[in-house]
């Protein structure tokens, strides 16, 4: 048999794999949260090496039909997308009821949020921060690192900068918890009243540590968000860099049409 045709039978054979796997998920006979059949049994079943058999589930990963854990094995995708609704989230309405942003996006989603704070503290504002801050390279900013989960499962890690002389006199935005509404609450209340956000949205693959934080499957694409919060005088009182699993959010912008 020619090379080519070896090729193609290779891929037909992986495809049919994929295919019959994508068929058990959506008809249930896979459920949300069920274990795939290991590689060894796969190999078994359809008589293939455990190269056809990764190519297989690379193509379920890529269909966002399954996830994998490393050590653990493949398992069916159970979690529905959280819909960010940027025309809503930063509503000051919600900080006035008391509620960050975060929790009241999944609240909306129907899941139960949850967030660890990672650290807390001074830190020399990296460049690209600085820039958007309007600082100096390596000038002292408050970082704020907190990993945010649904249903107990990590879902984005976000980075909040806040320049120095801001925040200095702002005791709360030093605690891990700062209160009702969050940091943005915090900062209105101190007289530095919010007008707007800009944010910068691109998609890339996750880095090692990104996949392990967020316990992504290898190859895995999250959305790098970086958000500028600017006051009325039009000073960046926060700069929130976020990564964000790709798989579990849909991103939803209204804005006004103009001249």
């Amino acid at each position: 048999m020619a090379s080519d045709d070896v090729a193609s039978s290779a891929k037909a054979k992986y495809l049919q794999i994929a295919d019959d796997l994508a068929a058990q998920i959506k008809s249930g006979t896979l459920a949300p949260g069920a274990a795939v059949p290991s590689e060894a049994e796969l190999m078994q079943r359809y008589g293939v090496a455990s190269g056809t058999v990764r190519k297989a589930i690379a193509e379920l990963r890529t269909s966002q039909l399954i996830e994998t854990h490393h050590g653990r094995g493949s398992f069916v995708r159970s979690r529905p997308p959280v819909q960010r609704k940027s025309s809503d989230r930063f509503r000051r309405a919600h900080r006035n009821a008391g509620k960050a942003a975060y929790l009241a996006e999944a609240e909306v989603s129907g899941g139960v949020p949850s967030v660890t704070v990672l650290f807390v503290g001074p830190t020399e504002a990296p460049p690209e921060i600085a820039e958007r801050l309007d600082v100096p390279a390596g000038a002292q900013v408050l970082a704020r690192k907190r990993r945010y989960f649904r249903d107990g499962v990590p879902t984005e890690e976000a980075t909040s900068y806040l320049p120095w002389d801001v925040v200095k006199d702002i005791p709360e935005v030093f605690a891990e918890n700062p209160g009702g509404g969050g940091i943005y609450a915090r900062l209105e209340e101190h007289g530095h009243v919010l007008a707007e956000f800009v944010e910068t949205v691109r998609a890339r693959l996750a880095t090692k540590p990104e996949t392990a934080a967020l316990a992504l499957s290898p190859g895995s694409p999250v959305i790098h968000l970086v958000r500028d919060a600017l006051t009325a005088a039009g000073r960046v009182v926060e700069v929130c860099d976020t990564v964000m699993a790709a798989d579990q959010f849909v991103l939803d912008y209204r804005f006004a049409a103009r001249d």
